[in-house]
C-alpha cells in the first residue's frame, strides 16, 4: 500500500481541458505525484466522443469492462453496504477522492450538484474515500468533511486501498462512469471536463 503514498502532495499545474468522451484525451491536474493524462475507457462500440452512449439490455459486448466490486471497505457512510449488484439498473458514478486533496475539493461542488440533480433520475454516486495521509484514515475526520462539503451520497472507507487496487487506480481524483448494466463507459482523471462528464451522465440516463 505504501507505494501509492507520496511523502508530500504537490499540486500539479493545470494544463487545460479537453473532450473526455470515450476516445478523447484531456490533460488535467491531480493529487498524484505523477503527471496526470486522462485517458477515458472505451469499452463499448456505442460509447465515443461524438455518439451518445446507448442504454441497452442486449448481451454485453465481449470487451465490456464491468465495475469492479467494492473490496476491503471498513465502513459505509451515508449508506448501508452496497455491492455492484445493488447498483444494477442505475447509472453509477464511482469517485475516488480523499478529503485533504485540493484537487478533490475542487471537484466536489460538481459531484454534489450532480447527485442533487440526477439522483431521482437514476444516478447513483459512490465516493470511495481512499486516504493519502494517516489523519485522512480517521473516520470522524471524513465525517466532518462530508458535513462541510454537504456530501449526501454513499461514501465507503477504503483505508486499505483494496477497492483502489481493484480499479487499478493511481490518482486522486478519478471518476468512473458506468451504464445501467454496470459497464464502464467513461472515466476522467483530475479536475476539469465537468460539462463533458455531465453530458455523459445525461446520455447514460437517457
Amino acid at each position: 500500500m505504501d507505494r501509492y503514498f507520496i511523502k508530500r502532495r504537490r499540486l500539479l499545474t493545470y494544463l487545460g481541458l479537453g473532450a473526455i468522451g470515450a476516445g478523447g484525451v484531456a490533460i488535467a491536474s491531480g493529487c498524484s505525484e505523477k503527471s496526470v493524462i486522462s485517458t477515458p475507457t472505451n469499452v463499448a462500440p456505442t460509447a465515443n466522443s461524438s455518439t451518445p452512449a446507448q442504454n441497452t439490455t442486449a448481451a454485453l459486448p465481449p470487451d465490456a469492462k464491468l465495475l469492479p466490486e467494492f473490496q476491503g471497505i471498513s465502513q459505509w457512510l451515508n449508506s448501508s453496504p452496497l455491492t455492484t449488484a445493488d447498483l444494477k439498473g442505475s447509472v453509477v458514478l464511482v469517485q475516488f477522492w480523499t478529503f485533504a486533496c485540493i484537487n478533490c475539493q475542487r471537484t466536489l461542488p460538481y459531484v454534489t450538484r450532480w447527485h442533487q440533480e440526477y439522483a431521482d433520475k437514476g444516478l447513483k454516486i459512490v465516493g470511495v474515500h481512499t486516504p493519502e495521509f494517516a489523519y485522512e484514515k480517521v473516520v470522524n475526520n471524513v465525517k466532518q468533511a462530508l458535513k462541510k462539503h454537504k456530501i449526501n451520497y454513499a461514501v465507503p472507507i477504503d483505508n486499505e486501498f483494496q477497492t483502489w487496487n481493484a480499479y487499478k487506480n493511481e490518482y486522486w481524483p478519478h471518476l468512473f462512469l458506468a451504464d445501467r448494466q454496470g459497464v464502464i463507459r467513461y472515466d476522467h482523471i483530475g479536475e476539469g471536463a465537468y460539462s463533458d462528464t455531465e453530458q455523459m451522465i445525461r446520455q447514460l440516463l437517457g
